[in-house]
Formats: C-alpha cells, sequence, structure tokens
C-alpha cells in the first residue's frame, strides 16, 4: 500500500534526522540554547511560506482524482493559524518583518511546480506535513509555550487542531484515504521519490534556520562584548556598570535555566523540534 510505501522513506530519512540532532545540533550544542527562543518564530515565518504554497495548491487541485481523498480543509489548513501566530510575535506588520532562508522558497518553488505539472505528488507533501504536525504538535506546543513564556494559548495556534477531535482515527482515516487512490507502477515510483524528495526539503529548511540562529548568536555575542567594554571604560561610573550587569544578567537568564536542565529534557527538546520541523509523523504509525 502506499502509506507502507512512504514509510520507508520515513525510516530512511529518520536517519539523517537523529544524525542532526546529535551532531552539532541543539543537545551538542549548549551555546545554542539562549537563542531557542528565536527559533520558533523563525521556524513559523518558513511555515508561512510553505503553507501557503502547498494550501494553495491543494485547493486548485482538490477535485483532481489524487488530491481530493486527502483533502482536508477544515481539519487541517494551517496557513491562516500560522498567520495568527505570527501576528502575536510580531505585530499587525508581521508580513513586512519576516524573513525566509533560501531553502524555504526553494521548498514554496517546488510545490507550485508540482502543483501545476504533477498534481498527485502533492499527496507526499500533504502527508509529510499535516501528519507529522498533527502527531508531534501537541508535545513542541508544550516545550515552546515554557520556552518562550508563552500565556494560554498565543502564539500557539499553529500546534493547535480544533478540527481534529481525535488525531489517532483521524490519523487512521488519513491513511486509508491515502492508500484508496488508485496509481499506476510509473505514478506511484514518482510519488515516492517526491516524498523522499519533500523530506529532504524539509531538512534544508532545518539546516538554514540553523544557520539563522547561529548568526543571531555570534551578532549577540558581539553586542555582549561591546557591552562589557563599554562598562570597563566607565567603571567609575555605578549607575552604568549596574545597568550593564543588569543587561548581562537578562541576557543569561534564558542560559542558565536550560543548562541545568535535565540531559533527557535536552534530549526530547532536540528530538522534538527536529521531528515537528521536518514532518516525520513518526508518531503516526
Amino acid at each position: 500500500m502506499l502509506h507502507h510505501s512512504i514509510m520507508c522513506c520515513y525510516q530512511l530519512l529518520w536517519v539523517k534526522v537523529l544524525c542532526f540532532v546529535y551532531n552539532g545540533s541543539i543537545e551538542t550544542n549548549p551555546s545554542l540554547y539562549p537563542f531557542l527562543v528565536s527559533f520558533p518564530q523563525l521556524l513559523l515565518c518558513s511555515l508561512y511560506e510553505i503553507y501557503q504554497a502547498l494550501e494553495e495548491a491543494l485547493d486548485n487541485n482538490s477535485n483532481h482524482p489524487s488530491v481530493a481523498p486527502i483533502y482536508f480543509p477544515l481539519e487541517l489548513a494551517r496557513l491562516e493559524s500560522v498567520e495568527r501566530d505570527l501576528e502575536h510575535f510580531y505585530g499587525q506588520d508581521w508580513r513586512e518583518k519576516i524573513v525566509v532562508p533560501a531553502a524555504t522558497k526553494i521548498y514554496a518553488h517546488r510545490l507550485r511546480q508540482i502543483g501545476k505539472d504533477n498534481p498527485e505528488y502533492l499527496v507526499a507533501h500533504a502527508y509529510t506535513r499535516y501528519l507529522g504536525d498533527l502527531s508531534g504538535g501537541q508535545v513542541l506546543g508544550r516545550i515552546t509555550q515554557k520556552s518562550l513564556g508563552l500565556k494560554g494559548g498565543e502564539g500557539l495556534s499553529f500546534f493547535s487542531f480544533p478540527g481534529v477531535s481525535s488525531p489517532n482515527l483521524f490519523k487512521q482515516l488519513y491513511r486509508s484515504r491515502m492508500n484508496s487512490i488508485e496509481l499506476e507502477e510509473e505514478e506511484r515510483k514518482g510519488m515516492l521519490e517526491e516524498a523522499v524528495r519533500a523530506f529532504e526539503l524539509n531538512i534544508q529548511v532545518f539546516d538554514d534556520l540553523q544557520k539563522m540562529v547561529s548568526v543571531t548568536e555570534t551578532e549577540s555575542e558581539l553586542m555582549h562584548t561591546t557591552t562589557r567594554n563599554r562598562c570597563t571604560r566607565h567603571s567609575s561610573t555605578h549607575s552604568e556598570l549596574a545597568e550593564g550587569e543588569k543587561l548581562t544578567a537578562r541576557s543569561l537568564q534564558i542560559q542558565t535555566s536550560l543548562v541545568n536542565a535535565s540531559p533527557l529534557f535536552r534530549m526530547v527538546l532536540g528530538i522534538c523540534v527536529a521531528l515537528a520541523t521536518v514532518g516525520m509523523g513518526i508518531y503516526a504509525f
């Protein structure tokens, strides 16, 4: 069945995700801990571009024989929820502020391309993203809420699926619908290749986001160094020195709390971020 065939792609690329998590990732690079607070915002910017392209393509091809069985806009659509979260973090003019890496643009372009030329391939991308987000969303939502100190559900709309009362039952329905799609052998082969491409595109986005976080880290370190130097030059002024100490304390507050967290928590955090970002859907099985 199509579901089991795509599962082979999950297993192959799961190895890549684990390598990312344990090789130079959040788990093994404590210097990135204080910048986790910026990662959800950066991720949302990319998710906006990705879901805008994906859902536009799905809407345009909702009557296609391969797309219609897995077309669930009321239950799964993410674009509006991403927009609400972006407005919460960036304000009403969020569209003028968001920044996405090149990998995100490439991913969105691919979605629009297959929406025009090979609509049946959208099934691979929809399955990759939606079931991954549905499966890992609750776990990552709680971690994001804690790391950002969010109150209530503000800034967490993306992780909520109010149209899905039972995630497990819905995933069973989705897989059943997907397996009902009739494909010729060549079409099936092309869809499996597209599933691999979907994972690779998601991983490339994740890699680019990590690079953006690393740049933020470098800039922040330079800012802190400049602040310390200024405080040293003006050490005769106690008020300025006190202000510098307060700034340093604030910048280290998040780092201290996360570095002191248990290794298990840091491991789970790294894995959950990777899972939700690449849409592995591993919990769906």
